[in-house]
């Protein structure tokens, strides 16, 4: 049991650390190969964010645990909305400049609803995962054709100012994607063997392990850039890394999770943790755009949407006690 903690620690660690670099590797690298920098703000920086999850989730699936995988998607989501903007906007309120973002987040609501079709029949199979990915790959080619039309953003302004802070040669972009890669492989399969033992240990699913010490441990590479963003005065970078990492989380991660393990879907993910996802995305997509004119989230949203977090964790917690 210490030894499956002690991987846990030392794998979220490595995992944020080796998210970070990747990330930022991969950013400049895009940089030096010309792709416009409100698709790297949206498609490689949010994407890329969400590195650890995908990871994670593959292996998960690969060894046999999809419920680790699926309640780690589902978990981050909540935890990125919840807690990353929630604690980001407690701390200086967010407001919305970019008009990119205003499309983005109401595709994130559809994505989140398409969602809950895969999950109704008690399982998320490789025909539902296919389509998942397919509408990844749908989403990349309208970012990436929308890329290069853009005209200026807001987003597109705050990458390049964040590029140009972290300016890398490209020999050093390649390298810190290639170790960071690498590093995040080896430090999700430590993670997900510690994870899973632990839960073994307790007598806790899988799911649960997901929703709560993985997901959080797996978002933390968005906390760390959302709030180095804010301090920044970057308020659409913030958003940005949140709506990509989450259309990454609810197609790709639950996508690939179940093309490798179809997943059966625990009743408690229809009833608890999908409506808490789905309530969170709405609700930032109302403080988002805004009621009238210019979308912001100010310090009362965000306690609510920090509040809604603490509660729901409380929730899965008491859950676990009650089982006992």
């Amino acid at each position: 049991m210490l030894m499956a903690i002690i991987a846990v620690a030392l794998g979220l660690a490595v995992l944020v650390w080796s998210a970070d670099r990747f990330v930022d590797g991969a950013a400049a690298t895009s940089r030096h190969l010309g792709l416009p920098p409100l698709l790297i703000g949206m498609v490689v920086i949010g994407f890329g964010t969400s590195a650890p999850e995908l990871m994670v989730s593959a292996l998960s699936a690969w060894q046999g645990n999809p419920g680790l995988a699926l309640g780690n998607a589902y978990g981050s989501n909540i935890a990125n909305i919840g807690l990353i903007v929630g604690f980001v906007a407690l701390l200086s309120p967010l407001t919305m400049h970019s008009q990119v973002l205003r499309q983005e987040l109401p595709l994130l609501m559809l994505v989140t609803l398409a969602s809950l079709w895969c999950l109704q029949d008690g399982a998320v199979s490789r025909w539902d995962a296919v389509l998942l990915l397919a509408m990844l790959a749908a989403f990349l080619t309208y970012s990436i054709i929308r890329g290069r039309q853009q005209g200026s953003d807001t987003l597109a302004d705050n990458t390049t100012a964040d590029l140009d802070i972290q300016a890398m040669t490209l020999k050093r972009a390649i390298t810190w994607t290639l170790v960071g890669l690498v590093l995040l492989i080896v430090s999700s399969r430590l993670l997900v063997w510690g994870a899973v033992d632990i839960a073994s240990a307790f007598g806790v699913s899988d799911l649960v392990i997901g929703l709560t010490v993985v997901a959080i441990g797996t978002s933390l590479p968005e906390l760390a850039s959302s709030i180095s963003a804010v301090r920044k005065n970057e308020h659409d970078l913030v958003l940005g890394n949140v709506v990509g990492s989450n259309l990454f989380n609810t197609l790709a991660v639950v996508g690939l999770a179940g093309v490798i393990d179809p997943i059966d879907v625990d009743g408690a993910v229809l009833v608890r943790d999908w409506p808490v996802m789905a309530g969170l995305t709405l609700a930032l997509t109302v403080f988002g755009i805004g009621w009238k004119g210019q979308g912001r989230i100010n310090r009362l949203e965000a306690a609510l949407l920090l509040g809604t977090f603490i509660a729901y964790t409380a929730w899965l917690v008491m859950s676990v006690i009650g089982t006992r």
